[in-house]
């Protein structure tokens, strides 16, 4: 007797489900949240990150938590059918993003919150540069996921041979580019990616740029 519901449907099911519940909470914070912050008054502030934040918080960190667990079940499927760039760029940008939010964005904002003691004006920049690149990784990673179901493009397939993995150029420059972007949200600045309308713009070029060095060999 078939099973009601493949194991590999379901899985993609609730990766996607998760994945909304996180990436919409990212979305809350970057675009709505901090920029309330900006213009509100101490007093409702205060309120709000000491209530809604935690809240909010909540949700978005085990919403990542169980995105990456759903992810690595899917790689299993995905590899019995043969790995592509789009699967690796993909992945790679996800098991990223899943840790900045574990080792950084939330072990600060538990600080910023008031959860835990220290210095909160060192945290919140260190949370929200880390939220900001995850927001840039946002669109090209979910180039990733769409491309290792439905399509690799020119130079996206990895050949797998007795003597190892072939990686295109197109792809090594991308997982190049994802290394530099992620020592920034360890150590740099947000730059370009400060407002709203800059980390958009930049998400959006990246997922272009790497949609185009795919097809490079």
């Amino acid at each position: 007797m078939e099973a009601f519901i493949s194991p590999d449907l379901l899985l993609r099911w609730l990766h996607v489900l998760f994945g909304v519940t996180w990436i919409g909470l990212l979305y809350y914070f970057n675009f709505i949240q901090t920029e309330y912050f900006k213009e509100a008054e101490p007093a409702a502030k205060a309120d709000a990150v000491k209530k809604l934040a935690p809240r909010a918080l909540w949700w978005f960190r085990w919403g990542a938590m169980f995105t990456f667990l759903t992810g690595l079940g899917l790689l299993h499927f995905t590899m019995t059918r043969g790995l592509n760039g789009y699967i690796i760029i993909g992945a790679l940008m996800g098991t990223l993003m899943f840790l900045n939010v574990w080792l950084i964005i939330w072990p600060n904002q538990k600080i910023v919150c008031g959860i835990k003691p220290g210095d909160a004006s060192k945290a919140a920049p260190k949370a929200g540069l880390a939220s900001r690149t995850n927001t840039l990784f946002s669109a090209p990673m979910l180039i990733g996921m769409l491309g290792s179901f439905h399509g690799t493009g020119a130079a996206g397939a990895v050949a797998v041979s007795k003597t190892g993995i072939d990686i295109s150029l197109g792809l090594w420059i991308c997982i190049g580019l994802i290394a530099l972007i992620q020592l920034n949200a360890l150590f740099g600045k947000t730059g370009p990616m400060t407002t709203v309308k800059g980390v958009v713009h930049c998400s959006i070029a990246l997922a272009v740029a790497m949609v185009a060095l795919m097809q490079f060999v």
